[in-house]
């Protein structure tokens, strides 16, 4: 996620084309939106589909591609469960440093693997060249609170304080299901969850069958 520059940061440049990118969805119901991308992995996503079961909550997971073809289970669990997924590519490209059709190949890949229309960048990097090669087919999701679980030199009180102190209806959270995050995401999710309802923030996922045009 290092790559991104936050809505309210970003540069002329950027405007154009972030106008199509959903980076919160408003709502006068207390409704927030969590996610977790680079799953799915057995180390991990099991124990976050656990809590999420227990918690009984739904949310949105941007896979990586290569890794739903490795662990299938996984990813089946998490639609049994009723949560929704998303493109994250299959390899976990950044657009910023590949060409636009070395991108666009691994989203097609990723999606013979993930049926949704709902796509994330990896570390939120799309050009704008690239956005336009996928915007008939993916609604782009972004987010308004990011945890940084995944930074080493964040620590979990941070990490939690990075989730809680932000949301507002409407937000769309980022979290990872993967190694580098694991330390900071097995101790503040629960927290966070906990925190967050009650405040009386209801959690729902993301419907992956939303029209590509639609305005939220």
């Amino acid at each position: 996620m290092r790559g991104i520059i936050p809505p309210f940061k970003a540069s002329s440049v950027l405007s154009f084309f972030i106008k199509g990118f959903t980076w919160t969805l408003p709502n006068d119901e207390n409704n927030i939106f969590l996610t977790f991308d680079d799953g799915p992995i057995p180390e991990v996503s099991p124990w976050v589909l656990d809590v999420l079961k227990a918690k009984g909550i739904k949310a949105t997971f941007f896979c990586v591609g290569k890794n739903v073809e490795e662990n299938p289970a996984i990813y089946q669990r998490i639609l049994d469960e009723g949560h929704s997924v998303g493109n994250h590519t299959y390899d976990h490209a950044s657009g910023w440093k590949i060409d636009n059709d070395v991108y666009k190949t691994s989203i097609d890949k990723a999606a013979t693997f993930i049926t949704s229309n709902l796509f994330r960048p990896p570390y939120g990097s799309i050009s704008p060249n690239q956005y336009m090669m996928i915007k008939k087919d993916y609604k782009v999701i972004m987010w308004d609170v990011l945890s940084k679980d995944y930074d080493g030199t964040v620590d979990e009180n941070t990490c939690f304080h990075n989730i809680v102190d932000n949301v507002k209806s409407g937000s769309i959270i980022v979290m990872h299901d993967s190694l580098k995050a694991e330390c900071n995401l097995r101790a503040t999710l629960e927290k966070a969850i906990d925190y967050l309802l009650e405040k009386g923030y209801n959690f729902k996922k993301i419907e992956s069958n939303i029209p590509v045009n639609e305005t939220f």
